[in-house]
């Protein structure tokens, strides 16, 4: 059993990137990982590491933070109807997948990062 959890943001934010591209099913055989700056350093205000499109449109912005990141969802990509829609701002969506805002969520860990792509699916199927 694993005893350590990834919490880079650096190393999350590329899972996350891997997990978007990687999986060629549903929603994200039409989402891509656009602007991506493998120079990007985490910091406390959040350093943008990457865009994300679904079907041609930007939907989400990916910020990294030292022990975490944020996937700050918009346009197509809501949270709004979803099954996700009725979790409060502040509280888990998952074990690792935090809602923070209206349309952001925060991952703090590595293997979190399924979770929050199964919500990101769900925000731009809906």
């Amino acid at each position: 059993m694993v005893e350590d959890r990834i919490t880079d943001g650096t190393r999350i934010a590329q899972l996350l990137a891997s997990e978007l591209t990687g999986l060629q099913t549903g929603p994200l055989a039409d989402t891509e990982v656009v602007d991506s700056d493998p120079d990007a350093i985490p910091s406390d205000s959040g350093t943008v590491g990457y865009r994300v499109r679904y079907d041609g449109e930007e939907v989400g912005t990916v910020l990294l933070y030292p022990s975490y990141i944020e996937l700050e969802l918009r346009g197509v990509a809501s949270l709004e109807a979803t099954p996700h829609s009725d979790v409060t701002v502040g509280d888990d969506i998952s074990d690792g997948v935090t809602r923070i805002g209206t349309e952001t969520l925060q991952i703090t860990y590595g293997a979190a990062v399924k979770q929050a792509v199964d919500v990101f699916c769900d925000a731009v199927e809906k």
